[in-house]
């Protein structure tokens, strides 16, 4: 039989899976760094939306990988897009040791392991090592217990179900008590996945790839219907994803305000939100990630190459997005071409002083220092250096002394 062939000649293949934010690719660069294994992947990345945005995230320091980025939701309309690249790309992935295929947050892992039971050609070449999805401590039981329209599956519940190793992630973001409460949960829809409790996705490697774990028969046990082809996953129609992307440097201080404004007003809908960016004035990449009102960004050891366009993207994805106001408001953060001071310049700086509406006097002595437009050299008998963050007069505007 087929399932019982010598499975050193195929090429195994793992399904990182796991909802939204839950750290599908902190893990994925964990795998990819990692010295333990010795193993050399090629990778496939999947993203629900337009701009892709993991594939900038991915480490820089493994250099070995291949990464086809495919837009739209893997289960559903790319998985015969799946089928595709990994035929046409099967003579050089064979010269890697595995295949991981990370799965977009909203994808139901059923019809992507499906594949490489139901094609004859994908089942000579590879095989099915194991399911590995990655759960947010914080979130996981919210997302368990939506409520889905009728005949809409619950992705968290089915990534879940069907996971042959499950992360219980971000363990520090909760209780002890809330734990045990989480594990007992995760039980009762699959028993018999072992379960890894970590923070930043720390997990060795060796747990996770290689574990030769996915079994068909348990599977068809607990869905007889896994090998119907016919069957669509059906996605919850007020979900859907925004994104966009430009060429040139964003103000960092812009974004922070903005993503600030955004999280107060859209927080409890938002899903999952992440962007790479160049902010004027660094080298060093700008990543930015967040998961409902938890926000995380900061600068990354990856810096923009000399013949790398610099350009910023971002994606959204939640609940009845307002995708016009998340696409200005990140258009809005946009540096201009040219600011409106130069070095030496005297201006008007907004350090909250008790007179004078809180500007003091000063002197431009840089621009784009560390993201900010200005770094300005006060006028205060002390030659206080304070930033202008954003380029308008609610921060810095013209000396009337210079202008007079």
């Amino acid at each position: 039989m087929a399932d019982e062939q010598d499975q050193t000649s195929r090429v195994p293949v793992t399904i990182l899976t796991g909802f939204l934010g839950s750290g599908k690719t902190t893990l994925l660069n964990e795998i990819l760094e990692s010295e333990t294994h010795g193993l050399r992947f090629a990778v496939i990345e999947n993203e629900f939306g337009e701009v892709g945005v993991d594939e900038r995230i991915l480490s820089e320091k493994a250099d070995e990988e291949i990464i086809e980025v495919m837009n739209g939701c893997i289960c559903c309309t790319v998985r015969g897009d799946l089928v595709v690249a990994l035929k046409k790309l099967y003579s050089k992935i064979a010269q890697f040791d595995a295949v991981i295929i990370e799965t977009t947050g909203l994808a139901d892992p059923a019809p992507v392991a499906q594949t490489f039971f139901v094609d004859d050609d994908i089942r000579e070449k590879f095989v099915l090592d194991g399911i590995i999805t990655v759960t947010d401590a914080k979130h996981i039981l919210t997302r368990l217990d939506d409520e889905k329209p009728e005949g809409v599956e619950n992705e968290a519940a089915e990534q879940v179900a069907f996971a042959d190793r499950i992360l219980l992630n971000k363990t520090d973001l909760v209780s002890e008590d809330e734990l045990e409460t989480i594990t007992g949960r995760i039980k009762q829809i699959n028993p018999s996945a072992d379960i890894f409790r970590c923070q930043y996705s720390k997990v060795d490697p060796k747990n996770l790839i290689g574990i030769n774990s996915f079994s068909l028969e348990k599977t068809l046990k607990m869905d007889p219907e896994f090998l119907n082809t016919e069957g669509e996953h059906e996605h919850d129609p007020t979900v859907s994803s925004t994104s966009t992307k430009f060429s040139g440097h964003l103000n960092i201080n812009k974004l922070e305000r903005w993503i600030g404004e955004i999280i107060q007003t859209m927080g409890a809908d938002l899903f999952r939100y992440k962007g790479v960016l160049s902010v004027a004035g660094m080298d060093q990449k700008f990543v930015f990630q967040g998961v409902g009102m938890l926000f995380s960004g900061g600068f990354v050891d990856a810096k923009w190459g000399a013949d790398e366009e610099r350009e910023c993207r971002f994606v959204f994805i939640g609940k009845n997005l307002d995708k016009d106001a998340l696409i200005n408001g990140f258009m809005d953060c946009k540096c201009s071409s040219k600011l409106r001071f130069k070095v030496g310049d005297a201006v008007l700086a907004q350090v909250g002083a008790a007179d004078n509406d809180g500007y003091c006097r000063g002197t431009v002595r840089k621009t784009w220092d560390s993201g900010n437009p200005y770094q300005i050299e006060l006028e205060d008998g002390k030659k206080t250096k304070v930033w202008g963050p954003v380029d308008e007069d609610e921060f810095v505007k013209a000396s009337l002394s210079a202008t007079a």
